[in-house]
């Protein structure tokens, strides 16, 4: 998505947004982006006879190589946001929304996570940050 000015649509992208201009320290967008929704390409089952629709219950998401071999985890802040990067990734039309930190709980350690890749508003995480995160959504629980 080629866009010469990036739109905020929804509040996670306000946030985002809010954090890329100095608005938002990064550690406040960390703890906002851990409540909000986003977007998880997941490969498409092919045996369900729907583009884009799941039958499996173990769904596969979508997981890019740097030059280094870091694995990373691709998220979008909407599924409109991932529909031109998608049109590029042969086998994933579809996807999941769902809360940032369900997904960092279910993470294996030693994944970075890019959250609108190739947008002008996006953010990439570091996988000693999302180690960081799984150690505080760790914490909450104990807590709770």
């Amino acid at each position: 998505m080629n866009e010469s000015v990036f739109e905020a649509k929804n509040e996670l992208e306000h946030k985002l947004l809010a954090a890329m201009n100095g608005e938002l320290s990064s550690e406040d967008f960390m703890r906002e982006l851990m409540v909000q929704q986003i977007f998880i390409p997941v490969r498409d089952d092919k045996d369900s006879g729907i583009k884009g629709f799941q039958l499996t219950t173990k769904a596969t998401p979508l997981v890019v190589e740097d030059d280094e071999g870091m694995r990373i985890l691709v998220l979008f802040t909407s599924p409109e946001r991932a529909r031109d990067f998608l049109a590029e990734m042969p086998g994933y039309s579809g996807g999941l929304l769902a809360e940032f930190s369900w997904i960092v709980e279910r993470m294996d350690a030693g994944f970075a996570i890019s959250v609108n890749p190739g947008l002008d508003a996006g953010i990439d995480i570091e996988p000693e940050i999302v180690g960081q995160m799984l150690e505080i959504l760790a914490a909450d629980a104990a807590r709770n």
